[in-house]
């Protein structure tokens, strides 16, 4: 029964955990060196943590309705004070960060949302709803860029500015997914490109020192798919998959590496 069953669980972790995670803390407590900053959606069945077998330490979780990161251009607006720009600044320029991922995931309801509010008359109906007002105005380029998408019938590619780079984009292939989940692996994709538009961000993307990731979560199926930017496409992660994608990753580190000696 709601809270109970939580409380339930911390007693097992005590029995269970707790002695390692502190030994892990101890650890870590003096010098940790969090890997990456992930930005998610704040859904109950996206578990990050799990899904990418992390542990204390490795990242910092930045997690809110539809994994979106307001654009720059936005930041400080009236009413538009925020703390994912803070996580950012927190996390690549305090902790010097270098890999920055969104995640998005099937069958999100932020994204089924703004799907459905894509006219102003359907937007107008609860005008005071704030989680209309968060997905439509930090999701509405996504929404731009899915409906140019759905008018050539799903089929033609998109443009995404990845910071250091422009990339031409396949989403869903072969047709798998509902159009709210193409909209999904869309957004992913252009919170990305809002990440690469601060501008303590951009001299680190320009220089190559700073790589930007998407992956993308099918809660039904638990497969997760990583944003190749040398396919153009989400590919998914598995046995057959990992070599491919491990080597592109690769050769993004030794590109910044060099740009760093340089």
């Amino acid at each position: 029964m709601g809270i109970q069953k939580f409380i339930r669980g911390i007693l097992m972790y005590r029995k269970s955990a707790r002695k390692q995670m502190v030994e892990q803390f101890e650890r870590i407590r003096d010098n940790p060196k969090p890997k990456a900053v992930l930005f998610t959606c704040m859904d109950s069945r996206v578990l990050p943590t799990r899904f990418t077998q992390s542990d204390v330490g490795d990242m910092f979780v930045v997690r809110n309705a539809g994994n979106l990161v307001p654009h720059a251009k936005l930041f400080g607006t009236e009413l538009v004070i925020t703390t994912e720009p803070a996580a950012l600044e927190l996390a690549c320029v305090v902790n010097k960060i270098r890999d920055v991922i969104v995640c998005g995931h099937s069958d999100c309801k932020a994204m089924n949302l703004l799907h459905a509010v894509r006219t102003p008359e359907e937007m107008m109906k609860t005008p005071s709803s704030p989680l209309r007002q968060w997905v439509s105005r930090h999701g509405a380029t996504s929404l731009t860029h899915w409906e140019k998408f759905e008018a050539s019938g799903f089929k033609a590619p998109l443009t995404f500015n990845l910071g250091s780079k422009t990339v031409v984009t396949h989403i869903d292939p072969d047709n798998k997914f509902e159009a709210t989940d193409k909209l999904s692996q869309i957004n992913a994709l252009t919170q990305l490109q809002n990440v690469a538009s601060y501008p303590f961000m951009q001299p680190l993307i320009k220089t190559g020192e700073m790589r930007l990731h998407a992956l993308w979560f099918d809660i039904y199926t638990g497969e997760i798919y990583y944003f190749s930017q040398k396919k153009g496409a989400f590919a998914i992660v598995n046995e057959e998959t990992s070599t491919d994608i491990m080597d592109e990753i690769s050769a993004m580190y030794i590109h910044s590496e060099k740009a760093v000696a340089a």
